[in-house]
């Protein structure tokens, strides 16, 4: 669980929380909204353990793992399924851990490369991908936005999706 005890975070000067408390229970889904300036990216820093807290306690279990989307995406010719594959760290460095395998004359390595690549999930990093970017929404704000995709595929001729991708 997630522990902030009368938490103080500052940037500079301004205070940004001060005597915060609460607990967030594995399971428990949260929104948190606020003008630019309250301190939502801070905290999420402090989250993160980018930043520290000022004063007070704060705590989160260490094998946690916290996944975010920057506020500014980067503009890229990539499809979102993509970007979100290549922030697969795992798979990453399995998959050049394959290119490096590949170029050389060490079968063994080759074969150690390849069954990392699939304990990473290459054959299935796609739908996986396309889970995370899609999960929030309900089967028929997925069949919207997936209708939507395919207009502007058509449109800009930017984005493809494999044929299995529509039936949703």
């Amino acid at each position: 669980m997630i522990i902030l005890k009368n938490v103080t975070l500052r940037r500079s000067a301004k205070v940004l929380l001060e005597g915060a408390s609460v607990t967030l229970n594995p399971g428990e889904k949260v929104g948190l909204v606020g003008r630019n300036g309250a301190g939502k990216s801070s905290l999420f820093a402090l989250l993160n353990g980018n930043l520290h807290e000022d004063s007070g306690e704060f705590s989160i279990p260490a094998q946690w793992r916290m996944g975010q989307v920057a506020q500014d995406m980067p503009e890229t010719e990539q499809s979102a399924t993509d970007f979100v594959v290549d922030g697969d760290t795992t798979l990453l460095a399995a998959r050049l851990e394959v290119e490096a395998a590949e170029a050389t004359d060490d079968y063994d390595r080759m074969a150690h490369a390849y069954m990392a690549l699939q304990d990473a999930g290459a054959h299935d990093a796609p739908a996986r991908a396309q889970a995370l970017i899609l999960a929030p929404l309900t089967a028929r704000q997925r069949e919207d936005f997936l209708h939507l995709l395919d207009k502007l595929v058509t449109k800009n001729n930017a984005y493809s999706r494999a044929p299995s991708d529509t039936s949703r």
